[in-house]
């Protein structure tokens, strides 16, 4: 029985422990939104935060996650405040296929909450996610667009 903490919810698997997270997240726990894409860590579909760190997770063994690591899906992203991050991507028209923007939104998350300011070389360096579509453009329009908002908001309170 492996437990986890997703998108704020105590959760538990009955898997073996070198069952990927991607698989429990997909298979066990009806997270779809996470993709599967290489299966060896390389095109970033299945990106997730683990403790706020953007992580790929088809080849994180699902016993290697700590019970006390929190996760974040991109069904979880919406209840937090990179929200924002999806509300760009939507706005700019950034998907194309779509396949893949699950897990760049989620890179991109986690690359603003390092990096608040992010210059076109942050992105290009931090988002090494692979859009067969060719949408990286917009992926930095949107990524610079949402760290900008975050910015204003932080500025607000």
């Amino acid at each position: 029985m492996t437990e986890l903490n997703v998108n704020d919810r105590q959760l538990r698997a009955d898997v073996d422990g070198d069952t990927p997270l991607l698989w429990v997240l997909r298979e066990e726990l009806q997270l779809t939104g996470t993709k599967y894409g290489c299966g060896v860590a390389q095109c970033g579909a299945c990106t997730v935060h683990l403790d706020g760190a953007a992580l790929r997770s088809c080849v994180m063994p699902a016993s290697a996650v700590p019970a006390t690591a929190k996760i974040v899906t991109i069904e979880g992203l919406g209840q937090t405040r990179l929200k924002v991050v999806q509300e760009a991507w939507a706005e700019l028209d950034v998907a194309q296929c779509g396949y893949c923007q699950p897990g760049m939104i989620m890179a991109a998350a986690a690359l603003i909450a390092q990096t608040p300011d992010p210059s076109d070389e942050d992105i290009r360096t931090g988002i090494t996610n692979i859009c067969r579509c060719g949408t990286y453009p917009r992926v930095l329009a949107a990524t610079k667009l949402a760290a900008q908002r975050l910015r204003g908001a932080g500025a607000q309170r």
